[in-house]
């Protein structure tokens, strides 16, 4: 396992800077994950959060008989949002308990889906769910040794409930051109929900 996450945890850096805050979730029956939290650089005020652990093991098909222990897609959530308008640093747990659905679920996380936290992403968040978006553009995938799949970092996009409610009708991409043609701040953690009728 850390054979796959100091190299992960290399390229976040490499990518997003020095974190400035960690924590540690463990779940029953799960390996543990840490969240990494990156301050606000560049003078654009946007603090990121990224998982470390979920890309240890590979994802399996939930269908699959037997999980292949090294073949499979692996992934690392990266959450961006304003700082200092919320308490976005609460948003620490729900994104371990993402990182670790794919141990305690058996889901494969892919760019298009939704992943439902069950309630606020932070206190009085309007949002409760995310959208995970397509990787490459904030940081590169890793390349691991073969035959291992590489590592993605996947963006999450946070939703309100009628945004998720509207995703799951029209899908990822209506939404997400919804959001480009209406100009929404999808960083802004107190923004509403963008017009949908």
């Amino acid at each position: 396992m850390a054979d796959v996450l100091a190299p992960v945890e290399a390229r976040l850096r490499e990518a997003l800077g020095e974190p400035d805050a960690r924590a540690a979730v463990t779940f029953l029956g799960t390996d543990r994950v840490e969240v990494l939290r990156f301050p606000a650089g560049d003078g654009d005020g946007v603090v990121r959060y990224a998982t470390l652990g979920m890309s240890a093991q590979p994802m399996s098909d939930p269908t699959a008989v037997l999980a292949d222990p090294v073949k499979g897609p692996r992934a690392e959530l990266i959450l961006s949002v304003r700082g200092g308008l919320a308490d976005t640093d609460k948003v620490l747990r729900p994104l371990a308990v993402l990182a670790a659905s794919p141990q305690v679920e058996g889901v494969v996380v892919m760019p298009g889906a939704s992943l439902d936290v069950g309630g606020p992403l932070w206190p009085g968040a309007p949002f409760t769910a995310v959208l995970v978006a397509e990787p490459g553009g904030l940081v590169p995938d890793l390349e691991l040794p073969d035959p291992m799949d590489p590592v993605r970092f996947l963006p999450l996009l946070p939703m309100t409930p009628n945004e998720a409610a509207w995703k799951r009708v029209h899908g990822a991409q209506a939404l997400q051109e919804r959001w480009l043609n209406r100009g929404t701040d999808l960083r802004d953690p107190l923004r509403a929900t963008v017009a949908l009728d």
